[in-house]
């Protein structure tokens, strides 16, 4: 076993009226902290959705694990081939190469607080999927940046039985 130490000289403080929003609803994203805030160790943010709205599609990360940590509301989440439905309180650690996904439960919202260890810079894997919701780039341009973010997307049967 390796031990990665992050390397960081300063305390990494994010104050809520400070952490950039991308999106709206149904999906906001407040990116809170990225990898080279935290010399590598993590990247960090917020994620809220309204009553059964997808936060993410089926995805797996080579070399990083995904914390999810409910605030509140109600989730859904892929790992795997199971789908756990998650409270306030609850938490799921999908492993790297773990197939994962993660929305809200029809008729709840939801709240999350997403970590990806060790970190990748994620802020603009974020910013890129908000050009796409503008219509200002193509979902299929996701495709081409999925070894830059570590995020490699993937059919579910499980997941799509699940979210229909």
């Amino acid at each position: 076993m390796s031990l990665f130490v992050p390397k960081f000289d300063e305390s990494v403080i994010v104050r809520e009226a400070e952490a950039e929003v991308v999106g709206r609803a149904p999906t906001t994203v407040r990116l809170l902290a990225d990898s080279s805030r935290t010399g590598g160790a993590l990247s960090t943010q917020r994620v809220t959705l309204t009553s059964g709205a997808d936060g993410a599609k089926p995805h797996w990360h080579d070399n990083s694990a995904e914390m999810f940590f409910l605030l509140d509301g109600a989730a859904e989440i892929l790992s795997g081939d199971d789908v756990v439905t998650a409270g306030p309180g609850d938490l799921v650690v999908v492993p790297p190469g773990k197939p994962h996904a993660f929305s809200a439960v029809p008729g709840a919202d939801a709240d999350l607080l997403i970590v990806i260890t060790p970190g990748v810079e994620r802020f603009e894997y974020f910013r890129h999927l908000q050009r796409i919701a503008l219509g200002e780039a193509t979902a299929e341009s996701l495709l081409e940046v999925q070894e830059l973010y570590d995020n490699h997307f993937m059919r579910s049967e499980v997941w799509e039985g699940r979210r229909g």
